[in-house]
């Protein structure tokens, strides 16, 4: 009988001005930090960050991550680990640099602490990375054997960032409960090829939850650039409880459609929750869910100001011959189809995107 499982950081704090409070989570871990930032926050880094650290007696470097999470940059940083003897690794900015971090500890025998800059997924927790080619293709998933040792999300940080990148988290973060539940209706394995807890599920209902309640009050004062009791709700919902959730209950057709069209050229324009959530209403009519179930996503999808329609994400035109490649690669043994309760082929997956565009464009308006 394969086991359930629960995966989750050591520690995930939610709070604001924690960059200069860095040295209090990293003491636990070690005494000499390589920190990998973003571009645009490596002076911050080095004016907040660095200061603090080196007044508790805690050694730091800071290095600019290049761009893109390679073997030949994380094979870079490692060096860097190992010449300065660290025992800490510390990602600091978008899904890339935490990215990088993660393979980088790993590889380093290092802890590692993550600080999200966006909160545009629910990376920040989980034990994997994405591993891309020199030409910035996707590679391979790299499965790391534990979840990062500390998460720390600042609020004002990330109330400062992009709403495109804060609304795309909520796309990926809402279809956690309604993969997590087919999944477990399913009997399927989660992200760690164990079976669904049932902490996962009620940890998956939460994040459903938080965000319904959440998501106006949220965007206001993401727009605003102010931290609210709602948006740091809705920052725990995207960047702990969809990642602990994701990871412990599993992925079903969302994610199975969003993996379809990150295939197509023509699509990589698109963030990735955006593409789960039109993902999830695929999945929703492949479920013939109840019409309040698909009202609340809907709500939720328009408050975020997530693009509803194929129209909307720029896609005018109908090509069959993309859309019967995008379901062939959704509907794959690769894929996460297999997830949902009751099999369903390729040619229902594929009149089912045809219906969830049309059921879009009737709550359009």
């Amino acid at each position: 009988m394969i086991p359930r499982s629960i995966t989750s950081p050591k520690k995930f704090i939610i709070g604001q001005d924690l960059l200069s409070q860095l040295d209090v989570f990293i003491k636990d871990f070690g005494n000499n930090a390589l920190l990998i930032c973003d571009d645009f926050i490596l002076d911050r880094v080095q004016q907040e960050a660095v200061p603090c650290l080196e007044l508790a007696g805690i050694k730091a470097c800071c290095e600019k991550f290049q761009y893109e999470c390679t073997d030949n940059e994380i094979e870079r940083l490692r060096k860097i680990v190992t010449t300065q003897n660290a025992n800490v690794v510390v990602g600091i900015g978008g899904g890339k640099t935490m990215d990088v971090a993660k393979a980088v500890a790993h590889y380093g025998n290092a802890s590692v602490v993550i600080f999200p800059t966006i909160a545009s997924s629910d990376a920040p927790c989980t034990a994997v990375s994405v591993i891309y080619k020199e030409s910035g293709e996707f590679d391979r998933y790299l499965l790391l054997p534990q979840n990062p040792d500390v998460v720390l999300a600042d609020t004002r940080i990330i109330a400062q960032a992009p709403e495109k990148y804060f609304a795309a988290g909520i796309g990926d973060a809402l279809a956690t409960f309604f993969e997590t539940r087919a999944c477990c209706y399913a009997a399927g394995l989660n992200l760690v090829q164990k079976r669904v807890s049932r902490t996962g599920l009620g940890m998956a209902l939460m994040c459903y939850e938080l965000i319904v309640d959440n998501v106006e009050m949220a965007m206001e004062a993401l727009r605003r650039q102010e931290v609210t009791p709602a948006l740091e709700e809705m920052v725990e919902a995207i960047v702990y409880l969809s990642g602990v959730a994701a990871e412990s209950g599993g992925i079903a057709c969302a994610h199975a459609i969003c993996n379809g069209m990150s295939s197509l050229e023509k699509f990589k324009h698109i963030q990735h929750g955006e593409k789960v959530a039109f993902g999830l209403l695929v999945q929703l009519v492949l479920e013939k869910a109840d019409i309040e179930e698909i009202e609340n996503v809907i709500y939720v999808i328009k408050m975020a100001g997530l693009p509803l329609t194929l129209a909307d994400f720029g896609i005018d035109e109908w090509v069959e011959d993309d859309w019967r490649q995008i379901v062939d690669i959704a509907c794959s043994p690769s894929n996460s189809m297999s997830n949902m309760p009751v099999a369903v082929s390729a040619e229902q997956v594929y009149q089912a995107v045809i219906a969830a565009n049309e059921l879009a464009q009737r709550y359009h308006d």
